[in-house]
């Protein structure tokens, strides 16, 4: 299996904020927005690992600044890294000023998506080859998150957790 690069997996989602997708005050459900990065982060998994995806978990949301109606919204996914069934897909959302145009990161989120085969058992994916800063960073931080994930869950002993422990023990 030939590795892979983040930008093979990017997937680029733009829409506009509709009045029946937002709440009394106007501005988008956050279960709408959950609803648009789930379904480019699956394209994102899809493409990268060519298989059926499935969500196995949303490990971080962060709704930074309010959507409001008639914005212009776009959803940016591309995985973060590969692991062995597993994919983290780090997604980024972008508003346009209605006004100037201005484009501004107003939320992101982490998503774990694993690959099944045609029986919905978890299949191999690709490995991952980060290319930029940006994409070195989030695929060395995805290893910590993972490890976090695991200790939390008690599928790992802390200990074990060598990426993690680093950061505490430098």
């Amino acid at each position: 299996m030939q590795p892979k690069t983040p930008s093979e997996s990017r997937t680029l989602m733009t829409d506009l904020v509709l009045p029946s997708e937002t709440n009394p005050l106007n501005n988008l459900f956050g279960g709408e927005l959950l609803a648009r990065m789930d379904r480019a982060a699956s394209i994102a998994a899809r493409r990268h690992s060519r298989r059926v995806t499935v969500t196995a978990s949303v490990n971080h949301v962060a709704f930074n600044q309010a959507v409001p109606v008639g914005s212009v919204v776009t959803v940016e996914a591309a995985v973060s890294r590969a692991f062995n069934t597993s994919m983290e897909i780090y997604i980024d959302v972008w508003m346009e000023d209605r006004f100037s145009g201005e484009r501004s990161k107003v939320n992101e989120a982490i998503y774990t998506f694993v690959a099944v085969d045609e029986s919905g058992k978890p299949i191999k994916v690709p490995e991952l080859t980060p290319e930029t800063p940006l994409e070195k960073e989030r695929f060395e931080a995805a290893l910590r998150r993972k490890q976090l994930s695991l200790v939390l869950a008690g599928k790992m002993k802390p200990k074990e957790a060598t990426e993690l422990r680093a950061i505490f023990m430098d």
